[in-house]
């Protein structure tokens, strides 16, 4: 009898197989369970707001700047860059100064249903008017007073909105310009509706703030939108973090945890990270656009100002200020900011 040619195969290299693919398995789920578990703080972190307290409890506590309710702000490149680091009396006197004057409460919806607040402080005999885009986690009256004051003495009406989840504004999620840019789009439909005598008006925005103010100018807005002035704006939120991570955390590699926080941003934000990238909007603005950037911010780096230098398609210009840290420009070099910003409005009014 002929023994058959057919061999079974070998029970030991079918187990090490199985084992192989199993323990590939687990290290892949393992991973998993990292990003997500990392994925998840980080993101709710960055970006979670929280609900707004009564009136009456935040009239016990100083404003969204305040270090000991803002742990963000606790960090060392934030209390670094911050305008109060050497410029702490210029900077009380400027919001004791917006603080005291009397301003109309203006009040509208976004597209989501969140209720959103402003002040308009109108000029004696205004030339333009200016909407005032604060920056992250701040107020109307935070680091954004010091050019307010400045802009007032050019006969500038000013409008200080207050973005979604700070100061009087409604919402629990900061969306680094995603949604504010469609905010501003509806202040500006706000301030052409209130606006009979057709003043210029033009948008100022300081860090995210600047941000979403070069993403609103890629809609279609009014005609009396003149021009856009952008201080140390970021590029987008990956690139943001990016350098956060890089510069701050000396973490090089992030790609994999920004794909489990554009997740979750997109599920519980409901945005994309896509969102907050100024390309497009550059690209489809048509609006003159003044860069503002601190050589020695490093909290928004100065690459982003030449960055969205560069992509931007319409008349522009870049100013760079020597030994200034982020939102410094204005106090470090005053002259040459107002000089600028002057100039700007005569060229565009």
């Amino acid at each position: 009898m002929k023994r058959s040619k057919e061999q079974k195969p070998c029970t030991g290299e079918k187990s090490n197989k199985t084992g192989w693919i199993l323990g590939l398995s687990v290290g892949v789920l393992a991973a998993e369970i990292f990003y997500l578990a990392t994925g998840w703080p980080f993101f709710h972190f960055i970006t979670y707001a929280g609900k707004k307290r009564k009136d009456k409890d935040r009239e016990n506590t100083k404003t969204s700047e305040n270090p000991n309710r803002n742990k963000w702000l606790l960090l060392r490149h934030t209390q670094i860059n911050h305008p109060r680091n050497g410029y702490e009396e210029e900077y009380n006197a400027s919001k004791a100064w917006c603080e005291a004057k009397e301003m109309e409460d203006w009040y509208i919806r976004s597209r989501d249903g969140l209720r959103l607040h402003a002040s308009y402080l109108p000029a004696e005999n205004p030339k333009r008017i200016v909407l005032l885009s604060h920056g992250y986690r701040g107020t109307r009256f935070g680091s954004i007073a010091h050019i307010a004051k400045l802009l007032y003495g050019e006969h500038c009406s000013l409008l200080f909105i207050d973005q979604r989840c700070c100061g009087e504004s409604e919402g629990s999620y900061i969306t680094f310009g995603a949604k504010e840019k469609q905010d501003v789009r509806a202040w500006i439909e706000k301030l052409h509706s209130r606006n009979p005598e057709g003043l210029p008006i033009y948008l100022y925005g300081q860090s995210m703030g600047a941000t979403t103010v070069l993403l609103a100018a890629g809609y279609k807005l009014p005609e009396e939108v003149r021009g856009v002035i952008a201080d140390c704006g970021f590029h987008s939120m990956k690139q943001q973090l990016r350098d956060i991570a890089s510069g701050w955390f000396h973490l090089h590699r992030i790609g994999l945890l920004l794909i489990r926080v554009d997740l979750f941003c997109r599920i519980f934000g409901h945005f994309g990270m896509r969102q907050t990238d100024t390309t497009r909007a550059l690209a489809k603005n048509k609006l003159p656009v003044l860069f503002f950037h601190g050589e020695r911010d490093t909290y928004v780096w100065p690459e982003n100002s030449r960055r969205n230098y560069e992509l931007c398609q319409s008349p522009k210009e870049l100013v760079l200020v020597p030994r200034a840290r982020h939102l410094c420009s204005s106090y470090v070099a005053p002259k040459l900011y107002m000089r600028k910003v002057r100039e700007f409005f005569r060229r565009y009014d």
